[in-house]
């Protein structure tokens, strides 16, 4: 995969370049293109800003030099722009985005795009509502989400799979040694060595952590049902 990131501000990409997704770079299971579309001007000062039609406070930025940028590009793929009135990043994005050849993120700054920007890109995204002073870090987010799924890039296959929101869960509680701290001990089960026991227990605290603290996310999935007998008896087990 190979990811073009247009923005103001290439510096602040550096976290990508280290830990596993750094690796990932240096063992070319995915490429990193950053733009600063700033290099992308005409006029002596470089401005990427004007001032916005009709009045109001800040400045917007210009179709311009973006659209220069984007057209520099020879694989642009997907081309997606960080915005609070984008739909909501989740896992599901990340894993259809995971099978992509080629991505492009826009990142914004000041008080946002000239609205023609946007008719360049296929997907307006967010990671919240929120605001924060730039796309870089949403652009950030969204692109380890998405890398971390590739083959290779973690290490253990099995990694990504039976992770939090994968399968429409919470993950389970996991442990380490030592088996006894300070008077806290791992599950039994856990220590048994019966693999059809752990998978039981921690499919039922993968609901339980999920209806304690995510309930919305069991509305959106379809229980079977030895789910549904679980789900029963862990709200019976929060009730007493």
């Amino acid at each position: 995969m190979k990811i073009n990131v247009l923005t103001l501000f290439p510096d602040m990409f550096t976290p990508l370049q280290v830990s596993m997704l750094g690796r990932g770079l240096e063992d070319k299971k995915w490429e990193l293109n950053l733009v600063n579309f700033r290099d992308f001007t005409t006029d002596v000062h470089h401005h990427v800003d004007d001032t916005p039609y009709g009045g109001g406070a800040g400045m917007v930025l210009q179709i311009m030099p973006i659209k220069k940028a984007l057209d520099s590009l020879t694989n642009k793929g997907k081309i997606i722009i960080t915005a609070p009135q984008g739909k909501t990043f989740n896992e599901k994005m990340a894993q259809n985005w995971s099978k992509e050849e080629n991505l492009t993120f826009i990142c914004g700054h000041y008080e946002g795009f000239d609205q023609r920007v946007y008719d360049l890109a296929d997907e307006t995204v967010s990671i919240g509502d929120y605001v924060l002073t730039g796309g870089e870090l949403p652009t950030m987010s969204m692109i380890d989400a998405t890398v971390r799924l590739l083959p290779g890039i973690l290490g253990n296959a099995a990694s990504p799979v039976e992770e939090s929101f994968s399968h429409g869960l919470l993950e389970y509680p996991q442990y380490t040694r030592p088996a006894d701290f300070e008077g806290q001990k791992v599950p039994e089960v856990l220590t048994s060595g019966n693999h059809q026991k752990i998978a039981e227990w921690r499919h039922r605290e993968a609901l339980r952590a999920t209806y304690l603290h995510r309930p919305d996310m069991l509305s959106e999935r379809n229980l079977t049902n030895e789910e549904k007998k679980m789900l029963e008896e862990i709200k019976l087990e929060k009730d007493n």
